[in-house]
């Protein structure tokens, strides 16, 4: 794997748009041909080698290249959009859209990231070391399909509208969320190892939320069922299963009716 080193030299007066740092964009190219690529700093077109120091050259495809972003890109959106192959790592913090419509690869960021990380994402591995915005793993302001495959894990916390018309994928928040966790889910699972507020599984038709820790307001859609054991991302325990969103439309298979299950450690 061959890999293409970006390192900011001339922050951004606006905020960057810079969704052409992707494998699958630099496949290919000499670190030349990547500094002329387009970015838009507002409405006006400009290049990466205007505000980034590029060096190494890609791998002839986007599997054989990995991109490692030095320096301060929190100004910078879109790293990783749409890729589907290949690995960046991020070595600060990051801005909104990380790996947005993602389809595969790693992203690995090493500090925060911005609101709608991972949105619309089909597949691949995105790792947060630090904490996570809004909208994390969900569907784009006015389109109902969220997440759809793939694995989000985030060490740190997360936003509110985490997993937001979520349909596929796994959400694994290592610390604590905010409102409105999976809210029209309609598949997917969601893992909180921290505490939750209020709002879990809004209006939610399918798909598997878990809370390890306390969640301040129950949503009134969800009905005890049993206690159950299972393992979760390594973790075996004794968790409380409810069913809902009862207040919502739910499909039937083989005549039995589908619902979301949110399940709480005991």
């Amino acid at each position: 794997m061959e890999t293409v080193t970006v390192t900011m030299k001339n922050q951004p007066t606006l905020f960057l748009e810079a969704d052409n740092i992707s494998p699958d964009v630099f496949a290919g190219k000499k670190s030349s041909e990547i500094a002329e690529l387009h970015a838009f700093e507002g409405r006006e077109q400009t290049t990466l080698g205007k505000y980034f120091e590029v060096s190494g050259n890609a791998g002839p495809s986007a599997a054989d290249t990995r991109i490692v972003v030095k320096g301060d890109v929190t100004r910078v959106k879109y790293i990783g959009m749409k890729m589907s192959a290949g690995e960046i790592v991020v070595e600060n913090s990051a801005d909104m859209y990380t790996g947005a419509w993602m389809q595969g690869g790693t992203i690995l960021v090493k500090g925060n990231v911005d609101a709608f990380t991972g949105i619309g994402m089909k597949g691949g591995n995105l790792i947060v070391e630090g904490n996570a915005g809004n909208y994390l793993g969900a569907a784009y302001r006015g389109d109902w399909r969220g997440m759809q495959g793939g694995t989000i894990r985030v060490k740190g916390n997360a936003g509110s509208d985490t997993g937001y018309f979520m349909n596929g994928g796994e959400i694994i928040i290592e610390g604590d969320v905010d409102v409105h966790v999976g809210t029209h889910a309609e598949g997917g699972r969601i893992i909180i190892k921290g505490n939750g507020k209020s709002k879990i599984g809004g209006q939610m038709v399918k798909g598997e939320i878990v809370v390890f820790g306390t969640i301040d307001v129950m949503m009134p859609g969800f009905k005890y069922v049993e206690d159950v054991e299972m393992e979760v991302d390594g973790t075996e325990g004794t968790f409380a299963l409810y069913h809902g969103d009862l207040g919502e439309r739910h499909p039937k298979k083989k005549g039995q009716i589908i619902y979301g299950n949110l399940y709480q450690k005991i």
